[in-house]
């Protein structure tokens, strides 16, 4: 019999440190998308604050703090990141598990914003992209979400089979940055 072992979607590639900048992979706990169902928007979100102690999240917008966020994910739908969903949230939403589908990084340093500016298409500067703000959009070629978690720090996820190709393409904009200093 053929023991299989799970392991992280970056295993193996994470961390990376280029100059003030590095990679890592974060284990956010349960990933588990929240849908409202028509109408049920409030409900859900004062399911999820009583919960889960965070309001669902306005569009671009991210809420709650490290180990329980709630995080936009496209229009009428949000990523519970963190603890596993609460059975009320079942009433007023669809929740569908993501745990396996993403993998997810911390770009973290000074510079981050400066490398991220190589591949998203986005303004991402402290200015107009604070502290709780989030964005879907292309990182290069791929598809991820962007969050802003720290004044240096960003939350990125891609889908789990692209994590290789997201190293490659972080590390090379980070390799960038640093020879520029």
């Amino acid at each position: 019999m053929v023991d299989l072992v799970a392991k992280s979607p970056g295993a193996g590639l994470l961390p990376v440190t280029v100059g003030t900048l590095t990679l890592a992979e974060v284990d956010l706990g349960h990933l588990t998308s929240v849908a409202p169902y028509i109408g049920q928007e409030e409900a859900a979100s004062t399911a999820l604050k009583s919960a889960h102690g965070m309001a669902f999240p306005a569009p671009n917008r991210a809420t709650g703090k490290e180990g329980a966020r709630a995080i936009w994910f496209g229009r009428g739908m949000a990523l519970l990141a963190g603890p596993a969903p609460d059975a009320a949230l079942a009433t007023p939403a669809a929740l569908t598990d993501q745990s396996d589908a993403w993998a997810c990084v911390t770009l973290t340093g000074d510079g981050a914003e400066d490398a991220l500016a190589r591949l998203v298409p986005v303004d991402l500067r402290a200015v107009h992209f604070k502290r709780g703000h989030t964005v879907r959009s292309l990182i290069m070629h791929m598809n991820g979400s962007i969050t802003r978690i720290g004044a240096d720090c960003f939350l990125i996820l891609v889908f789990r089979s692209m994590v290789g190709t997201l190293v490659h393409d972080l590390k090379q904009a980070m390799e960038g940055v640093a020879a520029r200093s």
